[in-house]
């Protein structure tokens, strides 16, 4: 026999709160170099211990080590940190527009910039990504033009989506960037479906998904599974775990899984988990990921471990929920200063070529955001027409939206 008892709903909480201590001991952290690297046609079941791990490359001196080290040239490392510091100094600049009221709303990217400027390097030109709202390192590392991002930043006559986007919500099919959804979650069904495609018509490229820790929570995410695990389709699904959703700690979406990494296992799909702050080793693992897909040995989870240092937007208070300090004590440190560490260790890189860099990518930024403001911000300057909202919407315009048209002047 047993005693009944009624029962109540069990709600995760985030173990500190504001004015509380900053805590990670509960975040398990493996030492550089100790992940083993499996072969990338390994099957799913034989290396399920990886989503419980975290890929590490670059240790506390700086220096890469391990068997997913040696995966980027200096060359490339160099670049790499520079367009990680041309994301961190484009986001300053913005967000002081925002707070200027130049444009009406904007998000950053602080802590977060080697997930997306590593990430890129992996892909090659036609191969799709399916961002979130914090990915604009991959248009940087593929070339995408500052003054462009800025100009749709601003709404004004020079963005290239014509006011139709949230600032922001980046899109360019040149540089794979597909247009980003304002509800959550979508992309990644339809990275799912355009990989389908290119596996139907035996195109060789691949997509890339993309999605924060709270939004795994949505059915899109799982039905996104349930159709890569089916059609095993070339497509890497990333999940950037940032320890914050809006405002609810990555518990809530979480709920009892250890991981996110840990969901693929019940669709059958391999997982790697990984050090998000660690340029080398988010782009060891893509590369891996990348050749599995390149291979036809379908789809990658890949579960990123950083943390949001910024709020969420421009709109958001993160000291409301979460203490203060708590960016400051996360124990993956800074993406920045760890790349910028192991160049100094390689010998290829100062503190003085890191000042330089540091005044040449804020005076080049400042240039590109007086461009763009000359066009016109939030509320000065050139707009785009009213009556482009008609356009590019239908191959020929039906009668209906020629009557509007015509009804406000165009």
């Amino acid at each position: 026999m047993f005693e009944e008892v009624s029962p109540r709903l069990h709600v995760p909480a985030p173990a500190i709160r504001p004015g509380d201590d900053p805590d990670f001991s509960h975040v398990a952290i493996p030492r550089a170099g100790a992940v083993d690297r499996p072969e990338p046609d390994t099957r799913p079941e034989d290396m399920r211990e990886m989503a419980f791990s975290i890929i590490r490359v670059l240790n506390r001196k700086g220096e890469a080590v391990g068997p997913w080290a040696g995966s980027l040239s200096g060359e490339a490392l160099l670049q790499g940190l520079r367009d990680m510091m041309t994301l961190r100094t484009y986001d300053a600049r913005m967000l002081t527009a925002q707070r200027q009221g130049k444009c009406s709303f904007y998000m950053q990217h602080l802590g977060e910039e080697a997930i997306s400027c590593a990430f890129q390097r992996a892909l090659r030109p036609g191969d799709m990504n399916f961002p979130t709202y914090r990915q604009a390192g991959l248009l940087i590392a593929a070339g995408y033009p500052l003054v462009k991002m800025m100009n749709q930043v601003y709404s004004n006559d020079g963005d290239p989506v014509r006011g139709r986007q949230l600032p922001v919500f980046y899109s360019s099919k040149e540089h794979g960037f597909f247009s980003i959804s304002g509800n959550l979650a979508t992309q990644y069904v339809q990275a799912v479906g355009w990989a389908m495609a290119a596996a139907i018509k035996g195109d060789r490229k691949l997509a890339a998904a993309w999605i924060g820790d709270g939004s795994t929570a949505e059915s899109d995410f799982h039905g996104a599974l349930v159709f890569a695990s089916t059609y095993k389709p070339p497509v890497i699904l990333n999940i950037v775990n940032n320890q914050w959703a809006i405002s609810t700690f990555q518990g809530i979406a979480r709920g009892g899984a250890g991981t996110f990494a840990a969901r693929a296992h019940g669709f059958g799909l391999p997982a790697l988990r990984v050090d998000g702050n660690d340029f080398l080793a988010v782009h060891a693992a893509s590369q891996w990921a990348v050749e599995r897909a390149r291979r036809d040995l379908g789809p990658t989870i890949i579960e990123f471990v950083t943390y949001r240092a910024g709020g969420h937007s421009t709109s958001d208070d993160p000291s409301a929920y979460r203490p203060k300090e708590e960016g400051a004590a996360w124990p993956l440190g800074d993406p920045i200063l760890r790349l910028k560490a192991h160049l100094i260790q390689l010998g290829i890189w100062s503190e003085e070529r890191h000042k330089q860099a540091e005044a040449e990518i804020l005076a080049e930024v400042m240039a590109v955001q007086k461009e763009a403001e000359a066009i016109g911000t939030l509320h000065s300057g050139q707009r785009p027409s009213p009556r482009d909202m008609f356009e590019d919407v239908f191959a020929e315009m039906p009668p209906h939206l020629l009557r509007q048209r015509h009804e406000v002047g165009y």
